[in-house]
């Protein structure tokens, strides 16, 4: 598809993450004002708010802009997501009549505060990069025994908390809990020392589905509203004492940051790739009957305080084993009712060179392969005053479809009281 031209200029640079094929959701502030819902363009924010109170935006149905979220839009449905991007198209493409009438509700970017786009209902977090699963499986339990035995047949995943689920550039503060020394006859309590990143695409569930019901693979990806980036902050050495027998818990719950962005689905889809090949047969009911992933490009940073950043690793989405549609159908399968709002973690992406790595789990190889920043530091575990920042985008000809940062800087451990 080719670039979709806007009398916004700055949306017409192939540098901008917002041109008129992407029209991400957002909210956002202006000084001491309430939050309000905007699309981003180019490097300005349409008041959709205001729009839809002036008449310009109208859907058919009672007003969904009127809340800082975009939950009610989401709870409309496909039709009514479709029918607001042909009006955002109509009233931003080049030879616009509606030029005059729209400018006035335009704002800069760079005057805004950015804000959660959207209510999280439930958050979980899959575990669906082989990748991924492959090295952190060999790291514990050698190759031989790298994945688990179910992990070629089911999208494993673990339910999280929606609430610490922030935006970017929310400060992260060091979580502490248990931890156990491998030498040591107790464990003890105390900050985190290996505090880990994982780079993860987040899908957000617009449509709900009632309990008893489950949704085929089709219908999952139909319920996707859009995606956002998504870094699911991991406490190793709590995580590496606590997970058996029942996995994460407050390894991850202390924090997971998104984008502020929402690219929807339909932004999209001129990057759907078909799955990689599968190695064992999936069951009928995770069969897939079109390409369910995207070719996204991603990119970690960390940068320590005062200094540049170093680009840590760089994968693509399109690498992942089980799609966004899939861990959807896997999650209904049982009968679990899905709710508009729920976000679900892809998990961990991460590709087959050690520069695609998505944790520095991996990139240090569990602490003992230390990287060297391009400041001259070395890093095993992020340390206190880091600042993380994911970035991602699909790439067109000439054009990209962006997600905005989701960035996070590590605060000192709070004391236990």
């Amino acid at each position: 598809m080719p670039l979709i031209r806007s009398w916004v200029t700055s949306a017409n640079s192939k540098e901008t993450p917002f041109p008129l094929n992407n029209l991400p959701y957002g909210v956002f502030s202006i000084g001491g004002a309430s939050p309000i819902c905007g699309v981003a363009i180019g490097d300005m924010i349409l008041d959709v708010a205001a729009c839809e109170a002036a008449g310009l935006i109208n859907l058919g149905v009672e007003p969904v802009f009127q809340l800082p979220a975009w939950n009610p839009l989401m709870a409309q449905g496909p039709d009514s997501w479709a029918a607001l991007r042909r009006i955002l198209v109509e009233l931003l493409e080049e030879g616009s009549s509606h030029r005059n009438d729209i400018e006035q509700f335009l704002v800069r970017q760079a005057d805004v505060e950015m804000h959660m786009p959207f209510r999280v209902g439930e958050f979980t977090d899959f575990y669906a990069s082989r990748h991924h699963a492959t090295n952190v499986g060999t790291m514990f339990r050698g190759p031989e025994n790298a994945l688990p035995p179910n992990w070629l047949h089911i999208p494993i995943g673990y339910n999280g908390r929606a609430s610490t689920v922030v935006v970017s550039k929310t400060p992260i503060t060091r979580p502490s809990g248990q931890i156990k020394a491998p030498d040591a006859d107790m464990p003890s309590f105390g900050p985190c020392e290996r505090l880990d990143f994982e780079l993860e695409l987040g899908a957000i569930v617009g449509c709900s589905s009632k309990m008893g019901c489950p949704v085929s693979v089709q219908q999952a990806d139909d319920m996707i509203f859009g995606y956002v980036l998504l870094n699911d902050w991991s406490a190793r050495d709590i995580q590496a004492w606590e997970y058996q027998p029942l996995g994460p818990f407050q390894a991850k719950a202390f924090a997971t940051s998104i984008s502020p962005w929402i690219v929807t689905k339909a932004a999209l889809e001129a990057f759907r790739m078909p799955s990689p090949a599968q190695v064992k047969p999936l069951l009928p009911y995770l069969q897939e009957p079109g390409p369910m992933l995207y070719d996204i490009a991603l990119e970690v940073a960390l940068a320590p305080t005062g200094k540049p950043a170093t680009v840590l690793t760089r994968t693509n989405y399109k690498q992942m084993y089980y799609s966004a549609a899939q861990q959807l159908t896997h999650h209904a399968s049982s009968g679990c009712a899905m709710s508009v709002g729920d976000l679900l973690g892809s998990g961990t992406i991460s590709g087959s060179g050690k520069s695609e790595r998505g944790s520095l789990l991996e990139l240090s190889w569990g602490g003992t392969e230390p990287l060297t920043l391009d400041t001259g530091e070395t890093r095993r575990f992020i340390e206190d005053g880091d600042t993380v920042t994911l970035t991602g985008a699909a790439l067109g000809d000439g054009y990209q479809i962006g997600f905005g940062a989701c960035a996070g800087t590590v605060l000192p451990a709070i004391p236990y009281p």
